[in-house]
C-alpha cells in the first residue's frame, strides 16, 4: 500500500487490508481512491477521513494573533492613543523583557476627561487583566469553561517562556466549538 496518510481503506464488505498481501488482490490507497482489479474483478474502496472532535481542539485552533502590543511603562494617554490608532478594543501589555504581562482594554482606560493622572501614570499600575494565561496546547473546551468561570471575554495565550502568541476570545472559542462535532 502507499505511504501512511492517516486515511484507511476498506473494501465494500468492511474488511480492512493491513500489511502486505498478494498483488492480485491489491487495493490502491492513493488520493484518487480508485481500487485495483483483482483476480475476481474490480475491488471497490471506501476511504474514511477522521473529522476533528471537540476533544481534539486546542486553544491554538481558535486563537487570534496580535500584531500590536504596548509596553507596561507606557502612560494611559499613550495606551489610549494606541488603541484609537489600531481601532482595537484591547492591547496586550508586555514587560521590559517582551513577556506578556496582561491585557489592557479601552473600557479599563476610560477616564471622563484628560488629566495629569493619565499623562503621568504607567499602565502597569492600572487595573488590567493579568495572568495566569492560556497556553496553545490547552484543550479548547476547558479554556472556554475557564473563561466562563473567570468571566473573561479575552485571554492572552503565551508560550512556556511567557511570550505572547495570540489572544483567545470567548466568542471565537464558542464559534469553533459549535462548528465541531462531539
Amino acid at each position: 500500500m502507499g505511504g501512511s496518510t492517516g486515511v484507511g481503506s476498506k473494501d465494500i464488505q468492511g474488511t480492512s487490508h493491513p500489511g502486505s498481501f498478494p498483488a492480485s488482490s491489491w487495493v490502491n490507497d492513493s488520493a484518487t481512491g480508485l481500487g485495483a482489479v483483482s483476480e475476481t474483478g474490480p475491488v471497490n474502496t471506501v476511504t474514511t477521513h477522521s473529522q476533528p472532535t471537540r476533544a481534539c481542539l486546542t486553544v491554538a485552533d481558535a486563537m487570534d494573533h496580535c500584531d500590536r502590543q504596548i509596553a507596561d511603562d507606557s502612560t494611559i494617554d499613550q495606551a489610549n492613543d494606541a488603541l484609537r490608532g489600531a481601532r482595537a478594543e484591547y492591547l496586550p501589555v508586555r514587560d521590559r523583557d517582551g513577556r506578556c504581562e496582561g491585557l489592557v482594554t479601552r473600557a479599563a482606560l476610560h477616564f471622563p476627561a484628560p488629566c495629569s493622572y493619565t499623562e503621568q501614570t504607567a499602565i502597569s499600575t492600572t487595573a488590567h487583566q493579568q495572568g495566569p494565561f492560556a497556553w496553545p496546547t490547552l484543550g479548547l473546551a476547558l479554556a472556554a469553561r475557564v473563561m466562563n468561570i473567570r468571566r473573561l471575554a479575552l485571554w492572552p495565550v503565551t508560550d512556556d517562556d511567557g511570550y505572547l502568541l495570540g489572544v483567545l476570545t470567548a466568542r471565537r472559542a464558542a464559534v469553533v466549538l459549535a462548528a465541531t462535532p462531539d
